[in-house]
């Protein structure tokens, strides 16, 4: 598979995953939709994985790195389908857009990224700026906002602790392999967490929100899971943060237009500033950069 299909793949998928994972909450709580999202996802992929005969590996270093990805996959979905209560699921693109910042930080100290310099302390700057217009936009939402933006930027600090594990690790895995590990920790994670609740099945569940859970599941979990890891196999994992470049315009597009979410003036330029932000941090020339990533096998 081409690096560039895959990375674009990633875009697409994790652009509309933020509609996805409200609409899979809607009727059954957000830990029926994830939960089942988990448990479902978890068997295809290794349906998937057992097709070609290989199924998992086993070495210390895969284990590691089974264990790396799913705990991020269990502490982030976590996090973000808890968040999605309170704010409209463009946000939830837009505050996760933060992930480079966050990767680079990490990266710096464990996979010897580049050091902090005056552009990329600007760019995370104009990052927290960005944040900070949001922030006071959610205000005027309700008074509950901020519990969802808190959850979002915890989701995206476990996200990017996880990727950069993973990339530390340096298990070499097929990309079905490593999402089919991953999922294998996290399911159990979110059965746990639901027993521990004491939630319920829901009695009915509204069409939207099944379809949703099976969509989240075989294209979010196995697919998209499996894309991003095979870019991160490639790719450096700061550079795979930059994903979050784009999807943050598109799903508020996505929100706006199919879930009539907001779209006010405050929001549009708060995710202004933290694009603006991740591509100062990121990019000394952003077009020829990214043309030169995407072009890396």
């Amino acid at each position: 598979m081409s690096v560039p299909f895959a990375y674009i793949g990633v875009i697409l998928i994790w652009s509309t995953t933020p509609l996805a994972v409200q609409w899979s909450s809607a009727g059954g709580g957000f830990l029926f939709g994830v939960g089942s999202r988990m448990l479902l996802g978890v068997a295809l992929a290794l349906l998937l994985t057992a097709l070609p005969g290989s199924g998992l590996l086993w070495s210390r270093r895969a284990v590691r790195a089974y264990l790396a990805a799913g705990l991020g996959i269990y502490g982030a979905m976590l996090s973000v389908y808890w968040s999605a209560q309170f704010i409209p699921s463009g946000w939830i693109a837009v505050i996760f857009g933060l992930t480079p910042v966050i990767t680079g930080l990490m990266a710096a100290r464990w996979l010897d990224g580049e050091a902090l310099d005056g552009r990329r302390i600007a760019g995370m700057l104009l990052g927290l700026l960005g944040l900070a217009v949001i922030f006071g936009s959610g205000f005027s939402l309700h008074a509950e906002a901020w519990l969802g933006i808190a959850g979002v930027l915890l989701s995206a600090l476990i996200h990017s602790a996880s990727s950069v594990w993973v990339k530390h690790i340096r298990a070499e895995l097929p990309a079905m392999v490593q999402t089919s590990g991953g999922l294998l920790v996290a399911a159990p994670l979110f059965l746990l967490t639901w027993i521990a609740t004491g939630a319920s099945l829901p009695t009915a569940l509204p069409e939207r929100a099944m379809g949703a859970i099976v969509y989240l599941a075989l294209i979010g979990s196995v697919v998209g899971f499996s894309l991003f890891y095979y870019v991160l196999r490639h790719v450096q994992a700061t550079k795979v943060a930059l994903i979050t470049l784009v999807t943050p315009v598109l799903s508020l597009l996505l929100g706006h237009l199919l879930n009539s979410e907001p779209l006010t003036l405050s929001v549009m330029l708060g995710t202004a500033l933290i694009v603006a932000g991740l591509a100062l941090f990121e990019l000394n020339s952003p077009l020829q950069r990214l043309k030169l990533m995407l072009q890396r096998e």
